[in-house]
């Protein structure tokens, strides 16, 4: 048997048809950009996620540089964030001229550590960007609380978070700004690109709105600096409207997969992290190894195709301008030698599950 990471064909067979309809009706439409397929996700979206506003743009990334400017950050600025979350944030920061200020990470679910977040508060900066990493809400109560207390506006970063909720609030409605990718692979996914950031706030929707085209207020008269050519287009919102009715089912398929994982994976060189839950969507399931280039190996032989999510931490990435004041993260440069993400999406098989469970069980050290 071969089990690969995604199978997104799988994903779609069982509504294609209703892919197929969408898609045509914006060819018949003759409306391609910004046109009634993206009102109507950013409508649903924005009620999805409990919040009045919702913009959609080009994708996640620029999602996450659009909220940075439209919260004033720009050159030479720090914008703190944890380095195990794939430089995507550290892309963002900058894109707008800024630079990273990095948090430790906590070991249980290597999400940003509160505790950590302190210290780096003290150095004044100019926001901060949290990842909700591998499907699970960071604690994000408590850093939002210590991040206003210090009069540092927060940005979550709910690409791989869509539909977490705790205490009746959805990943995006707890910041001043939440960001989301719509990459075909993610929880919520398109069949392209695309993004989207919500918010809580008038003014700042009405920033990003305008920094997604060009800075215009009216047509050509550009008003706000730092503006882009991000749209959302029509095809993929009509596409995202399709498939944001199935996320929670699916969502609860990725669980019930997280649950499979947990309960038959027993070895003793696997450490495994508890999952699960409302607040967990399992966009990733990660298991640690000190042994992880070996037990990916052994996986591929048995069929099985695991992915490291993120092996390089964000400070040693070749790309990040030189700092001489370079962080001492130990355990996010442990938790990158280790990670390994398992198959876990809503088109896999208990029969696919039950084969990577026995090919980990089967890993000689």
């Amino acid at each position: 048997m071969r089990v690969p990471f995604n199978q997104l064909q799988a994903l779609h067979m069982s509504h294609r048809e209703s892919l197929a309809k969408a898609l045509l009706d914006v060819l018949d439409s003759g409306w391609f950009v910004l046109g009634p397929q993206v009102q109507r996700f950013e409508r649903d979206f924005a009620g999805y996620c409990g919040v009045p506003h919702c913009i959609g743009v080009g994708n996640g990334s620029e999602a996450l540089e659009l909220a940075l400017r439209a919260l004033g950050v720009g050159a030479g600025d720090r914008v703190a964030t944890v380095a195990n979350a794939g430089y995507y944030a550290c892309t963002a920061i900058l894109a707008c001229a800024a630079r990273p200020l990095f948090v430790e990470i906590e070991d249980r679910h290597l999400q940003l550590d509160p505790q950590a977040l302190d210290a780096v508060l003290r150095q004044r900066p100019r926001a901060l960007v949290v990842t909700h990493l591998y499907g699970q809400l960071a604690a994000v109560e408590s850093i939002v609380a210590r991040c206003h207390a210090a009069g540092v506006p927060v940005i979550e970063d709910c690409a791989q978070a869509h539909g977490a909720r705790r205490g009746g609030r959805l990943a995006g409605s707890f910041g001043d700004l939440g960001c989301f990718s719509f990459y075909p692979t993610k929880n919520l996914g398109a069949l392209g690109d695309g993004g989207a950031v919500v918010t809580l706030d008038q003014a700042l929707a009405d920033r990003v709105r305008q920094l997604r085209q060009y800075g215009w207020g009216d047509k050509y008269s550009v008003e706000l600096g730092g503006g882009r050519n991000s749209r959302l287009d029509e095809l993929q919102a009509a596409v995202l409207n399709v498939e944001l009715p199935l996320l929670d089912a699916r969502n609860e398929r990725r669980r019930q997969i997280a649950a499979l994982y947990s309960e038959g994976i027993n070895h003793p060189a696997i450490r495994l992290q508890q999952r699960g839950g409302d607040e967990d969507v399992v966009h990733l399931f990660v298991l640690r190894c000190q042994q992880r280039d070996r037990l990916q190996q052994h996986l591929a032989r048995c069929g099985v195709q695991a992915v490291v999510h993120f092996p390089i931490p964000d400070h040693r990435q070749l790309a990040l301008p030189s700092n001489d004041d370079a962080p001492n993260l130990p355990t996010t440069e442990r938790a990158c030698a280790e990670v390994l993400s398992l198959p876990c999406h809503p088109a896999l098989t208990d029969a696919e599950v039950q084969h990577v469970i026995a090919a980990c069980n089967h890993f000689e050290r």
